[in-house]
């Protein structure tokens, strides 16, 4: 049961808090307001910052919640992956005062949001059958989401009637696979710092600096670099540096690990790609080596080039598909 107010949802990262106030609009689709964003570092817990939120929204009558966060939720205790909170779901939910409080994963969220996407909420990254692996517009399908930011999310989403049925992963936590004997090299690089290189540590923003890090290693040179920012801008200020081929490397490895996430989960519809990295990286995703290795599996080549791949544009995917998960309780 909703009040004026609507429920409270969140999206819970490893660097930032969202929140908003949802409710259902006229077409009983999920409708978002008061969409506040909180730097996580800023607030010594979960609790902490969605009071804040609710004072400066005024918002006096919310008695549930959905919060999508940046963990597996696999019980009471949550704590987010890539963050310093921890805290116990019942115990987060008497501190709000709230009636009933549902956790999800940050990419299960993503794939509630999927079937709400619109043309204007996409971008097509190469191939396949653009815009038909729209969810919103066909009553069966089977998708992935997976993207950068922080962490690496990937979930997947099955349509059946119109019905979503969302399966939350860890994904981005399997162990990373070179194809080339640079990348190998590259691992080898890591290992020294990582005895388990998992694409997270690659395909996040800290893994792009890990990235750096790895290719000055192989190349014989000092780093100099000390944040994921500073490689973007180098790369753009050095289009023919060493900067810019770790961001032309991060998109082919990118594009390979999606196309083995089309593989696992048989997601032959489409790939729906998330993360705030995406976003500032997807100029370099469109023109660069993202679709070629993401066709670039052997036998299934020919099945591969025909899945879609589409960049979610939409603001705020996480709150939108908390929103439209609270809309099924």
């Amino acid at each position: 049961m909703t009040t004026p107010s609507g429920f409270l949802v969140a999206d819970i990262g490893g660097t930032n808090a969202r929140f908003a106030l949802a409710g259902r609009d006229a077409s009983g689709r999920p409708e978002l307001r008061a969409i506040r964003e909180l730097r996580a570092a800023a607030y010594p817990t979960l609790a902490a910052a969605a009071r804040d939120y609710l004072a400066q929204s005024g918002a006096t009558d919310v008695h549930r919640g959905v919060f999508a966060v940046a963990s597996p939720v696999t019980g009471d205790a949550i704590k987010i992956t890539n963050n310093p909170w921890a805290f116990s779901t019942r115990a987060l939910q008497a501190e709000l005062g709230l009636d009933a409080l549902l956790l999800i994963n940050d990419f299960a969220a993503i794939a509630h949001a999927v079937p709400h996407l619109h043309r204007e909420d996409v971008v097509a990254i190469g191939g396949g059958a653009g815009h038909a692996a729209l969810a919103s517009e066909r009553r069966d399908g089977h998708y992935v989401m997976l993207g950068p930011g922080t962490g690496l999310g990937v979930g997947g989403l099955m349509l059946r009637d119109g019905e979503p049925l969302v399966l939350e992963t860890e994904g981005g936590h399997v162990g990373f696979a070179p194809t080339t004997p640079y990348e190998l090299r590259l691992l080898e690089a890591l290992w020294r710092e990582h005895p388990r290189v998992s694409a997270e540590r690659l395909l996040s923003g800290q893994g792009l600096l890990n990235l750096y890090r790895a290719i000055c290693a192989v190349e014989g040179q000092t780093p100099e670099l000390t944040a994921p920012e500073q490689v973007s801008e180098q790369a753009a200020a050095m289009p023919d540096g060493l900067c810019a081929r770790c961001i032309a490397l991060f998109c082919e490895l990118l594009g390979g690990f999606a196309g083995d996430a089309v593989l696992m989960h048989g997601a032959w519809d489409g790939v729906y790609l998330a993360g705030g990295i995406t976003q500032k990286l997807l100029a370099s995703l469109q023109r660069g080596g993202f679709r070629s290795r993401f066709e670039a599996k052997g036998r299934f080549e020919p099945l591969l080039k025909r899945v879609p791949v589409l960049a979610i544009a939409h603001p705020q995917p996480g709150l939108l598909g908390a929103a439209a998960r609270g809309l099924l309780t």
